[in-house]
């Protein structure tokens, strides 16, 4: 049985938590395959609104079998806490889910290194959320990172003292400490419930559940536009978010690759810094930003909106080979008279292009737009997708005929229940 694989389009927060939510009736399993705890998946379903931060979205299911993948940064206080919550709303997160033994550790000290060399770079800040992700992963790359499965080991306390130490001299070159005291103790103790949960060599628990003809859904954190690789660099995320990152992520080969869902939002956000070309510094956008509600949910801060991006959604749409679309937050649109679809992006001599240029961050791009009539009217009493208003149908249907992939589900509001299937 393949591996269906979903993954966000834009630079995330396009809404793939609900998306999740919404398929996994339908799966066996679903498996993160990256990023951390700089990740926020809200869903919300009978009037209650559920935000994860680490673990699957599958968990509100019992049947489903859940996976934190070997290419998480796994942040064990933050792990507590939403178990936690989960338990609080009646949930036994330990019942189903599984976290892999090599996915690594987020210490105090990666928070506190963000956290000093993000403020180091001034006015040329990367808008890191400061939950010790990059850090994380650059001890992975170093090969000098702990992963869950040491915690098992009975010198783990002497390996966690000694990458601490490393973690100091860096600190001390930017001449300043880690002031890590109080967080040491919650770390700690939430290692010590983390060791009461099933701790597993996923790659092996993934591969026998592909040979048992169980369904699998791989799940992303970020969107594609942070990938490390191919995003809008150096203002991205530090892994790779796109649907490669599920292969290495969770330990796949890619002949085992099915469907792969493109999440996408019907306008644009981002949060942070970095290049965002149909970005609305008016009261358009901040129309958008009120209407969608567009503030992050691990941070808090408010989100950059714009209109959509087609020459993006092309990149991350041949990066990912996406099957099928997936359009969220239409509602957010219902009072545009107009809306408006970037097509181009014109380049400083004149030029159109529909490429994004390597130097995304420093190219002087012009927005190049058609304009669309909005549909100026509420979406989230209507409960099929063909009954939808004909503006709604014949904007799809031209970023249908645009993106030469089809839109299969339409989300018209933050519940379950409204989410559209052609």
């Amino acid at each position: 049985m393949p591996v269906d694989i979903l993954v966000g389009l834009q630079w995330g927060d396009e809404g793939k938590g609900k998306i999740v939510d919404v398929l996994a009736p339908q799966y066996d399993v679903v498996a993160r395959f990256q990023g951390g705890p700089n990740a926020g998946h809200t869903l919300e379903f009978e009037g209650t609104k559920h935000v994860l931060h680490q673990i699957p979205s599958g968990i509100f299911h019992e049947h489903i079998t859940n996976i934190i993948g070997n290419g998480v940064v796994l942040d064990p206080i933050v792990f507590r806490t939403e178990v936690e919550k989960l338990t609080a709303r009646g949930i036994d997160a330990g019942r189903n889910l599984f976290i892999s033994k090599k996915a690594q550790l987020i210490l105090p000290s990666h928070k506190s290194l963000d956290r000093i060399s993000e403020e180091a770079l001034g006015t040329s800040k990367i808008g890191s959320t400061q939950k010790g992700i990059g850090p994380a992963y650059q001890d992975k790359i170093g090969r000098s990172g702990l992963r869950v499965g040491d915690i098992l080991l009975p010198d783990f306390k002497e390996r966690y003292q000694a990458t601490v130490a490393k973690h100091q001299k860096i600190a001390s070159f930017y001449q300043k400490s880690l002031e890590i005291e109080e967080l040491e103790e919650q770390f700690f103790s939430a290692v010590e419930f983390l060791r009461s949960f099933t701790l597993v060599d996923s790659e092996y628990m993934i591969n026998q559940a592909i040979k048992d003809g169980k369904k699998i859904l791989a799940e992303g954190a970020q969107g594609s536009l942070l990938d490390i690789d191919f995003g809008t660099y150096p203002f991205v995320t530090s892994s790779n978010t796109l649907v490669a990152g599920a292969c290495t992520g969770l330990g796949i080969a890619p002949r085992h690759i099915g469907e792969v869902y493109g999440i996408f939002k019907a306008y644009c956000t981002r949060v942070g810094s970095g290049p965002f070309p149909t970005e609305l510094h008016d009261e358009v956008g901040e129309k958008i930003r009120q209407a969608g509600r567009e503030f992050g949910s691990t941070t808090g801060r408010p989100r950059r909106c714009g209109w959509i991006d087609l020459p993006s959604l092309k990149y991350a749409i041949m990066l990912n080979g996406v099957t099928q679309l997936n359009m969220m937050k239409a509602d957010v649109l219902d009072d545009f008279d107009e809306i408006k679809v970037c097509t181009h992006y014109q380049l400083p001599d004149g030029t159109l292009t529909d490429q994004l240029p390597h130097d995304l961050d420093k190219a002087e791009l012009t927005p190049v737009y058609v304009s669309m009539k909005g549909w100026d009217q509420e979406l989230r009493n209507f409960e099929s997708y063909g009954a939808l208003p004909k503006e709604v149908l014949e904007y799809v249907a031209y970023l249908e005929k645009e993106l030469e992939v089809s839109v299969n589900i339409i989300s018209v509001g933050p519940d379950r229940k409204s989410t559209l299937v052609k």
